[in-house]
């Protein structure tokens, strides 16, 4: 125990904790720090007895560093050393030493805040900056000052930037440990190649073995889909009998990944195809061959859409340079790198942490069960984003989970407690009412699994009955398909048969897991462990719980509306396409249209009967342009899914005349009944506009903009463009003045001006600002002024007109006229009209409105 690298620092770190509550220690990888710091830290006397939480960020990464310790305790792991993580867990009343996985602390700090039977909780490989660990982080020190002050916190890393921790924990001091690797030779590519992934690995992993005798090798590949491919690319190379070939990944059983970093049997060669997960925290043992493909498989969230898409990304020099330590643990190793030095120049230095990509409710309900409405609240490394909380808070009001203060509701407490997803959480306390338990235990189970339908090259069929089905009769506990006489079957079942026979299987490794982690849930929840019997077309209204937001309404064969509002797909045409109601429980985020993986169809009915308080009935009247008429329906609305429509009997009529009034101003007032009088009214109240503000406005412009003030109280009754025949616009438009303007009106701006010869002639408004009288010259003779309306205001513009009503003049100043002008238009109307009256003094004359004026 004494030749490892971290062996140098453990005093220095034993001192800092004895005197400070928190310390951050950098240690370089294979320094020892997983297996060595806990023991070293177990007989201290702050330690008082109690317990040394470690969190590691994956469960192999748990259960082997606690078996390791136990080992060099000479103990078998669940004495003093022990482990809890999901579906596993090894501890016992004298247990000093318990290596947990971090959403396990998640739950211990709810159940505990102050963690009483803790001393000190080391946060392992915090470089990783999962969601759990920030969390955890973030409650511990809430908990150290305000409940717990002689609770110690550590963080271990062999790749973190110090600084930034250690002041986030009140300025911790920072002990390194240089740690101790064994040379590791690096081969790049020139580029990246053109082949698919899976060949350029199968090319390099048979040239690694050729140029390396000896030595096992560990191969990153991005995710299980790679691991498959490549697994079976080499089992055609017909390797020879004495190499093993082992998956490792996170939904490998226990034993399955245990067999995968054990020590190959002597005389022969072992190739693991991991992922990530073998990136830190654990040792796969003989490895000196690491072959990188430089690529790794992550969750991002979009607050946009709600949804979350693995993505396919270069990993940081820090993941890269982890991976290739690992040829170097035991001695001397060789690293070869399906990319280029010059992308290796340009790799991220570190990945970026899971708060800042990862869909926030879970963290949300975990911040509410703790009492913290705001995130603001605690201390962050990285605070959530403010998008990402937000979208996590729509979602668990929607759930049931939170009340309209964002405060914990009991439902939402309930769901909490049981450490799922809360989509899944409540999906599973809805179901139990119904008899349905034990078919959300699977369901929420086959969503946490690879899935359970395999076949050669294709794409199964997305329909999720299909693999309750499945996992149903792999447990040997599925009905056979019910297809006796007078029966058909039933529509999964006949779905089941069909798609099985189409080639492909069952994977029952897959099915066992899922069973193991169903069978888990059911404990929790205290229902029978027996295999559910009910049908599986409830399947759907199950997922609609945990996805309301997904629940699909069918736009045309194989397109969806999603009650978000964004769109949907299949890419290829199958059973579920001519559905016209679905829930897509799985989907890739990609594009317009999200294409669908996995769903189940829901009824309409099933909606109306579970989902009444999320259906919104709305009475719409709305304005039909091309039908130029009112519509008033009655919708039932969910979300952006419109279930029904039917027309609505007695719509409201202040609705109505508003819908109207919008297609009136859509169109303009060209559609209004205009009389003649009613025309001549407007340009009349517009005129006094002009000459008085007090006035109402009669422009186009305004009567548009106020249809609402002067023209709605005679719509009365009125849904369509046909109706406004019977409107006595003149009235409505009279209703604008008040008493007094109505009196005014007339004597300020008439309709008709009385002339020198007796004729009532009609006053044009057209122009608000100059209205014009056209009249005959001879009919104007006698009168030295030009008359004046507007309060005396406003001259007239006179057009004085031929005998043949022809405009001869235009002006506002007729005394002018007659001094100056008249002379000279006298002799051509005297040589174009010689039997018409011509008189010398125009003002003297008598006005006529004939030839020539009666006798006197």
């Amino acid at each position: 125990m004494n030749n490892l690298p971290i062996e140098q620092v453990l005093p220095e770190l034993q001192h800092h904790l004895a005197k400070n509550a928190n310390a951050v220690l950098v240690a370089a990888p294979g320094a020892g720090k997983t297996t060595r710091v806990p023991l070293a830290l177990l007989n201290e006397p702050w330690l008082a007895g109690r317990r040394i939480l470690m969190l590691e960020p994956r469960r192999l990464a748990a259960r082997t560093a606690a078996r390791y310790m136990a080992s060099l305790l000479g103990e078998q792991v669940g004495e003093t050393v022990g482990y809890r993580v999901r579906q596993d867990s090894k501890t016992g009343p004298n247990t000093r030493i318990e290596v947990i996985t971090e959403g396990v602390l998640t739950r211990m700090l709810q159940e505990d805040p102050a963690l009483e039977q803790a001393g000190i909780v080391i946060f392992d490989e915090f470089h990783e900056r999962s969601l759990h660990a920030d969390l955890g982080l973030a409650l511990c020190l809430q908990s150290q000052e305000l409940l717990s002050g002689d609770l110690k916190l550590l963080v271990m890393s062999a790749t973190l930037e110090a600084e930034p921790v250690a002041a986030l924990m009140n300025d911790a001091p920072i002990i390194r440990s240089e740690g101790r690797a064994y040379p590791v030779e690096t081969h790049y590519i020139s580029r990246r190649p053109d082949e698919r992934l899976e060949s350029a690995a199968v090319r390099t992993i048979a040239e690694a073995m050729r140029q390396e005798p000896s030595g096992d090798m560990l191969v990153f590949l991005p995710g299980t889909g790679e691991i498959r491919r490549v697994q079976e690319r080499l089992s055609e190379l017909r390797l020879d009998a004495s190499v093993q070939v082992h998956p490792l990944h996170g939904s490998l059983t226990s034993e399955e990944q245990d067999e995968a970093i054990s020590p190959a049997p002597a005389g022969h060669r072992k190739i693991v195809l991991a992922t990530s997960i073998a990136e830190t925290s654990l040792t796969v043992e003989g490895v000196r061959i690491v072959v990188d493909c430089g690529l790794s498989r992550i969750p991002r969230f979009s607050p946009r859409t709600g949804m979350t898409r693995l993505e396919t990304v270069p990993v940081s020099r820090a993941s890269a340079d982890q991976r290739r330590g690992r040829a170097g643990r035991l001695g001397p190793g060789v690293c070869w790198r399906l990319w280029s030095e010059q992308e290796d120049r340009r790799l991220a230095e570190r990945s970026s942490p899971e708060m800042l990509e990862a869909d926030l409710a879970p963290l949300m309900l975990e911040l509410a069960a703790w009492g913290t409405a705001d995130p603001t609240e605690l201390r962050w490394l990285d605070p959530p984003p403010a998008a990402a909380c937000g979208q996590a808070r729509e979602l668990l009001r929607r759930l049931g989970a939170l009340d309209g203060r964002g405060a914990l509701t009991a439902h939402g407490r309930r769901m909490a407690g049981l450490g799922l997803h809360p989509r899944l959480a409540h999906m599973m306390v809805q179901a139990i009412p119904l008899g349905l338990g034990g078919m959300a235990c699977e369901i929420a189970a086959l969503l946490g699994e690879r899935d359970v339908l395999k076949g050669a090259g294709a794409t199964p069929d997305a329909d999720v009955r299909l693999r309750l089905e499945a996992l149903r009769k792999a447990a040997g506990s599925g009905r056979p398909p019910r297809q006796g006489a007078g029966s058909a079957p039933a529509p999964a079942e006949a779905a089941a048969a069909a798609h099985f026979a189409g080639g492909f299987s069952v994977d029952t490794a897959a099915c066992r897991r899922v069973r193991q982690e169903a069978d888990r849930w059911k404990q929790a929840l205290q229902l029978p462990l027996r295999a559910d019997a009910s049908g599986v077309d409830a399947c759907g209204l199950l997922l609609a719980f945990a996805y309301p937001d997904r629940i699909a309404q069918s736009r045309s064969t194989g397109r969806f509306l999603l009650s978000s509002g964004r769109g949907a797909m299949f890419a290829t045409l199958q059973p579920l396409a001519a559905e016209p109601y679905l829930v897509a429980a799985e989907l890739d985020d990609q594009g317009a249209e999200s294409r669908i993986h996995l769903a189940a169809p829901v009824t309409l009915a099933e909606l109306e009967q579970h989902f009444s308080s999320h259906i919104e009935q709305e009475e719409l009247v709305v304005w039909d342009r091309a039908a130029q008429a009112v519509r008033a329906r009655k919708r039932l609305r969910f979300g952006a899914l419109l279930l029904k429509e039917t027309p609505l009997a007695k719509p409201d009529p202040e609705a109505v005349a508003g819908a109207l009034l919008q297609g009136i101003a859509e169109e303009g007032l060209r559609v209004l009944p205009w009389s003649k009088a009613a025309r001549q009214l407007q340009q009349r109240l517009q005129f006094m506009h002009e000459v008085d503000r007090e006035w109402p406005n009669a422009s186009d412009e305004a009567l548009i903009a106020g249809l609402a003030d002067w023209l709605a109280p005679h719509l009365s009754g009125m849904k369509s463009f046909a109706d406004l025949t019977r409107l006595h616009l003149s009235d409505a438009l009279a209703d604008m003045l008040d008493w007094k303007q109505r009196r005014e009106l007339d004597e300020y701006a008439p309709t008709h001006m009385a002339v020198p010869s007796g004729s009532r002639v009609a006053i044009d408004y057209t122009d608000p600002c100059s209205p014009v009288l056209a009249v005959r010259l001879q009919e104007m003779f006698g009168l030295a002024q030009t008359p004046r309306i507007g309060r005396g205001h406003v001259p007239l513009t006179l057009h004085l007109l031929s005998p043949a009503m022809r405009p001869v003049q235009v002006t506002q100043d007729l005394s002018n006229f007659w001094k100056n002008t008249y002379f000279e238009i006298k002799k051509d109307l005297k040589g174009r009209y010689p039997k018409h009256y011509w008189p010398d003094d125009p003002t003297a004359a008598q006005p006529t409105n004939r030839v020539r004026p009666k006798p006197q």
